[in-house]
């Protein structure tokens, strides 16, 4: 059984067919890339996916229970986290309360220990903050804990945002073209860092980007969109050699 599911899955916006007949497939502890023209639906294909948009048909399942029709936070309740192209963070935050939100979402106090303080409170609240130190040292970002996110540099913003979605503990982590905007540097400490990730955290990912060398040297499976439909998927290898996606993507003749 696969950890993630998709069966024919389609998004009809009026006559429009955004997302059509998609099936996916992915396992514990994979990478895999989702590629395409702008415009083939990968973003609204990874909205699908987290209950951002309701599906027309087809179903998404996480370890055989169906995620279709649930709402964005029980749907990350289970276990799907997301980062987006345009960056979402609390701006006006601090680095440590962005991810203590987070956290929160996994937080399990009791309304009267909540309510009036009890010692209970305070040393999980000290242990939210450790939790939040340590991934952010994961990541270099320790030293910013109490530094407003919007005045982080762009990159740093991008790990933040990364950094926020893995304090959901997520067994399957979104990333919706986090090389967006990166210089070659960045672009490469990210690729270093998704493949950190993965082994650290042990967590299935599942991309979207735009930088093929990005998705080449990252991604153990591709799959590629066309028109809101999976025209190819396979190895890095198989992708880069297959005429269609030569023709619809990856520039060339077939």
């Amino acid at each position: 059984m696969a950890l993630l599911e998709v069966k024919d899955l389609t998004k009809n916006f009026g006559g429009l067919t955004a997302v059509g007949n998609v099936n996916i497939k992915a396992e514990e502890n994979e990478l895999i890339g989702l590629i395409g023209p702008n415009g083939a639906g990968k973003t609204t294909l990874f909205n699908l996916l987290t209950g951002v948009y309701e599906p027309s048909e087809g179903t998404v399942k996480l370890n055989d229970k169906l995620l279709t029709g649930l709402a964005p936070y029980k749907i990350a309740s289970l276990g799907l986290s997301r980062t987006f192209q345009n960056i979402r963070l609390f701006k006006d935050l601090t680095v440590m309360d962005n991810v203590l939100i987070a956290l929160n979402t996994k937080r399990s106090d009791g309304f009267l220990a909540s309510l009036v303080r009890l010692p209970s409170f305070y040393k999980k609240e000290a242990r939210m903050q450790e939790k939040v130190l340590e991934l952010l040292s994961i990541f270099d970002l320790q030293e910013k804990a109490n530094t407003l996110a919007k005045n982080l540099p762009y990159g740093q913003q991008r790990r933040l945002e990364i950094v926020r979605a893995l304090a959901t503990q997520p067994k399957i982590l979104f990333l919706d073209e986090p090389a967006a905007g990166m210089n070659p540097q960045e672009t490469a400490e990210l690729t270093a860092l998704i493949k950190q990730i993965q082994t650290q955290f042990g967590i299935t990912i599942i991309l979207i980007e735009h930088d093929m060398s990005l998705v080449m040297s990252v991604c153990e499976r591709i799959y590629v969109l066309e028109y809101g439909r999976v025209i190819a998927s396979g190895t890095p290898e198989e992708i880069k050699s297959n005429p269609r996606v030569i023709e619809a993507y990856l520039g060339g003749e077939a």
